[in-house]
This record gives C-alpha cells, sequence and structure tokens, in this order.
C-alpha cells in the first residue's frame, strides 16, 4: 500500500477542510494518507520528518498570510533541514495547497514555496493537473472546479466564516483530485522503481 503523508498548517480551520479532503481523495485512489498537522512552531517536528521519510510521497499545505506560508509553516520547513543533509526526501513525490481569503492574495507566492522547499529536498512536484474552467467570471460558482484557474497545486479561496461552509464545494473537490492524482503517481513511481531495480539485477 502507498502512503502519502499531508503535512499542513490551518490557522483557522479553513486550510485543515483542504487536507482532509486530499486524503480523502488518496483514500480514494485506494492508498494511505497520514494527516500531520501542525499545531504551533514550537512543537517537535521530529515524528513529521520521520513519517514524512517513511511516506511515499508528500503534500504540503498551508494558508497564504500577508503573500506567503504561514509563518508556523515556515518554521517546520526550516526544521526540515535535518534531512536536507542527508537526502532522505530526494526523489520522493511531493504537491502542494493553500488557501486565502482573497481571490489573488499572492497564492502563487506561497504555493511556489512549497515547490522550492520539495525542490531544495531533490523532490519531484505534481501539479494540480486540472485545467482552468472554461467559463466567464460570473459563471465561476462555487461549485466550479480550480475556479481560481491555478496549475502548480491547489489555490483554494474562503470567506471570513466557518470551515463548515467555506472553503466551497468546488475547492474541496479540487483538493480531492490533488490527492487522487498523487497517490496514483506514487503507484506509478513506485513501480517504475521495482520494474528498474529488477532490471538491474538481471543485467
Amino acid at each position: 500500500m502507498t502512503t502519502v503523508a499531508i503535512a499542513y498548517h490551518s490557522g483557522y480551520g479553513h486550510t485543515e477542510v483542504l487536507a482532509q479532503k486530499v486524503a480523502e481523495g488518496v483514500r480514494d485512489a485506494g492508498q494511505t494518507p497520514v494527516l500531520l498537522k501542525i499545531e504551533s512552531a514550537a512543537q517537535d517536528f521530529a515524528p513529521f520528518i520521520e513519517a514524512i521519510t517513511a511516506a511515499d510521497a508528500v503534500v504540503f499545505g498551508a494558508p497564504t498570510y500577508m503573500g506567503d506560508v504561514s509563518g508556523v509553516f515556515k518554521v517546520f520547513a526550516d526544521a526540515t533541514a535535518s534531512v536536507f543533509f542527508t537526502s532522505a526526501w530526494k526523489d520522493k513525490l511531493a504537491a502542494g495547497f493553500t488557501n486565502s481569503h482573497s481571490f489573488a492574495g499572492d497564492k502563487l507566492h506561497a504555493l511556489n514555496s512549497l515547490a522550492i522547499l520539495a525542490a531544495q529536498h531533490g523532490m519531484n512536484w505534481v501539479n494540480l493537473g486540472v485545467a482552468p474552467p472554461s467559463v466567464t467570471a460570473a459563471e465561476r460558482g462555487p461549485d466550479t472546479i480550480n475556479r481560481v484557474g491555478s496549475f502548480i497545486g491547489v489555490a483554494a479561496q474562503s470567506d471570513n466564516a466557518s470551515p463548515e461552509i467555506t472553503p466551497p464545494a468546488g475547492d474541496r473537490e479540487t483538493a480531492r483530485l490533488l490527492g487522487e492524482r498523487i497517490a496514483k503517481a506514487a503507484v506509478r513511481w513506485a513501480a517504475g522503481a521495482e520494474a528498474v531495480e529488477a532490471l538491474a539485477k538481471a543485467a
């Protein structure tokens, strides 16, 4: 069974909604999600790092605050330097999601930060793989998948309301699709690695 770690911080619960939907997508692909909720900058991140090291893939998630990932997530990212020097995450698959109140809010910057974190570790980034809707802006309702029009990862938008009702259904489904996509990619990636190893032994 392929394991996908989902390491995320959620300040008000909206980003956690996305993390849960990513996990649902992983399960829909027949694989195992491991949710790793970052609670504070002061916590011990060693168990998180160990879980990601053991996983076949990881999805990073953070809200976009002031045009970048939250400070709490950044502290976690800095703590992963402990495995940077060992290349323990090299060639692992990675993906990401973010959320903010505005439709733009420099969410792309936050997603780029997540992708660069993965690149620093030598990981391979899996993009969203869902085209933006071919409709007018007025037709992009709350049920529209990838309504913000992001390619690199999930960019969700939440109103100042309860996480029970926002982000809306379209953003939640977009996150589920990302979870399903990376889980399937991880299965293919592992199968390819096994095939290469078998060929090497037979040579």
